[in-house]
């Protein structure tokens, strides 16, 4: 009805947005965050049976400078997570965490001072992956469910909107409630 009917035929139509969208959501690179027997599940996951090279995650990297996306996985410690958000702070932007496990999301069993309860509490996560460990499967399934979220984020003035609310999310959940009474 509009201007696709007049075009001739093998022209498609897009936004730079959905471009950029596709090329980011099919060449992710991650920085693995192993820290205990989830990682175990994410290196199965990477192998030949699973092949995570097909969503364009070939190289699992030990750089923070390559990747945009970080998956920590198991628990983190109190002297751990110093070390997590310095990582975090030198990968580029864009950068999408996943809480791989409930160790990574809530602390799982360890409800105790030496561990982080919930790596949400040092990076912002951006998809949790629960299980005790989760299967392979189950992280192909989060990394394909963030590979949705990666394909709609915004670009620019949009995407530092996006950023802004998502800082003051983290930062009343870390400040105390003050009642008024």
């Amino acid at each position: 009805m509009g201007l696709e009917e007049k075009l001739p035929s093998g022209i498609l139509l897009t936004t730079v947005e959905q471009i950029v969208g596709l090329a980011r959501k099919t060449s992710m690179w991650p920085a693995t965050f192993g820290l205990a027997c989830c990682a175990i599940e994410m290196m199965s996951a990477g192998g030949p049976h699973y092949d995570l090279a097909r969503f364009g995650m070939e190289k699992f990297g030990a750089t923070p400078r390559q990747a945009d996306l970080m998956v920590v996985a198991g628990r983190v410690s109190q002297k751990m997570a110093p070390v997590l958000r310095q990582i975090y702070d030198q990968m580029p932007e864009p950068k999408w965490v996943i809480a791989m496990g409930v160790c990574a999301s809530s602390g799982g069993m360890f409800n105790n001072y030496a561990i982080v309860q919930g790596v949400d509490h040092v990076v912002p996560v951006d998809m949790y992956l629960p299980g005790c460990p989760p299967r392979p499967e189950m992280f192909l399934d989060a990394v394909l469910k963030l590979h949705d979220k990666v394909q709609n984020t915004k670009l620019g003035a949009h995407r530092e909107q996006e950023i802004t609310e998502t800082e003051e999310r983290m930062l009343r959940r870390s400040l105390p409630l003050v009642s008024k009474d």
